[in-house]
């Protein structure tokens, strides 16, 4: 986790939206051996779904406490004991999550379920200013390649074995994900945006087919990683949307998450990626091409599908952010308005070229 963090205090302090400090610190003294109360909180900040807290006591213990978004919530998408149970299966295959402390379903406690993990100490590569903690263009390549590597591994974990073979149905993966996702638009669009539905229509009308399932991340990307000092992957993390199905998705999705040159309107301000040294997204699609001997010839759907997706993705932050469920609305989210109509024609773009 990030140390970048917003509302940090201390044991006396007044705590971040989202934490009942004495529910939560009953539960840590129930359940975490070694606490040593009081507790301090901080609201770590970086993603716009589930909300992640930085969790410190009174000695050297530090966790990760993960919750839902403030208020309203839809669906399956914050729902911590799936998000719990996958991390928790992950830890016994060689893909990287932060060790799992507990999960609390009782709302009584925080007003909401929430788990708890340790905190893996490390850099997050979101924005171009972080590459520099990475300075040398060989080092910057090859967490690059790693990025890849580390789906390959997601994808190469058999669910079954892993017992995550009931986490969702393994057919029909793109059908689901395009009912699933044009009915949140339906349910969160705070505008009409025509081209959302045309797209929907457009690939719900020639899908691939699709081979075997494979556990599927649903928003993989470099900033979802905690890398060592060493620049080696120490957790992949935000495991809200994994499921299981067709594992180009997210690779296509990858392919959204790393922009180029000319991409600016397309990506919330500028990732890390975009710094020297990193491999080009067709170096990318080559390499994950050549180690998981997938045929990535339709790849054009699966980053037209990426990029509608995260256009309704954003525009449920932007309807969130505006019913105050992340507390106080910063003055620049209307630019999601903006993005997520440049995400849709990137989206058309991408269709039209499948």
């Amino acid at each position: 986790m990030s140390d970048e963090a917003t509302g940090t205090v201390d044991g006396s302090g007044e705590v971040p939206e989202g934490i009942d400090r004495t529910g939560v610190e009953s539960w840590f003294a129930e359940h975490v051996p070694t606490v040593e109360l009081p507790l301090s909180f901080e609201r770590i900040s970086g993603g716009h779904s589930n909300l992640t807290y930085g969790v410190g006591d009174s000695g050297s213990g530090r966790w990760a406490l993960r919750r839902p978004p403030l208020g309203k919530r839809l669906g399956s998408a914050h729902d911590m004991g799936r998000e719990h149970r996958v991390v928790s299966a992950l830890s016994a295959t060689p893909v990287p999550v932060a060790p799992v402390v507990g999960l609390c379903e009782d709302e009584a406690v925080n007003d909401a379920p929430f788990y708890v993990m340790e905190f893996v100490e490390g850099p997050i590569l979101r924005f171009l200013p972080d590459a520099e903690i990475f300075p040398d263009h060989d080092d910057r390549r090859a967490i690059g390649e790693r990025v890849v590597d580390t789906l390959v591994e997601i994808h190469a974990v058999d669910p079954d074995a892993a017992g995550l073979g009931e986490l969702g149905r393994k057919e029909d993966y793109v059908a689901r994900q395009l009912h699933r996702w044009q009915g949140q638009w339906e349910k969160s669009k705070t505008r009409e945006l025509p081209v959302i539905d045309e797209i929907h229509e457009r690939l719900a009308a020639r899908i691939p087919e699709q081979g075997p399932a494979t556990i599927v991340h649903g928003d993989y990307r470099l900033d979802n990683m905690i890398l060592t000092p060493m620049g080696e992957v120490a957790a992949v993390v935000d495991w809200e949307l994994c499921t299981l199905g067709d594992p180009l998705a997210d690779v296509g999705l990858l392919m959204v998450y790393w922009p180029q040159e000319g991409d600016e309107g397309t990506t919330l301000g500028q990732p890390a990626n975009l710094a020297p040294g990193f491999p080009h997204r067709d170096e990318l699609r080559q390499r994950y091409a050549e180690r998981s001997g997938r045929d990535l010839s339709q790849l054009d759907f699966y980053v037209a599908l990426g990029y509608w997706k995260l256009a309704i993705i954003l525009e449920g932050v932007l309807a969130r952010y505006s019913a105050g469920q992340y507390g106080k609305v910063d003055e620049g989210i209307q630019q999601f308005a903006r993005i997520v109509e440049s995400l849709a024609e990137a989206a058309d773009e991408a269709e039209r070229r499948y």
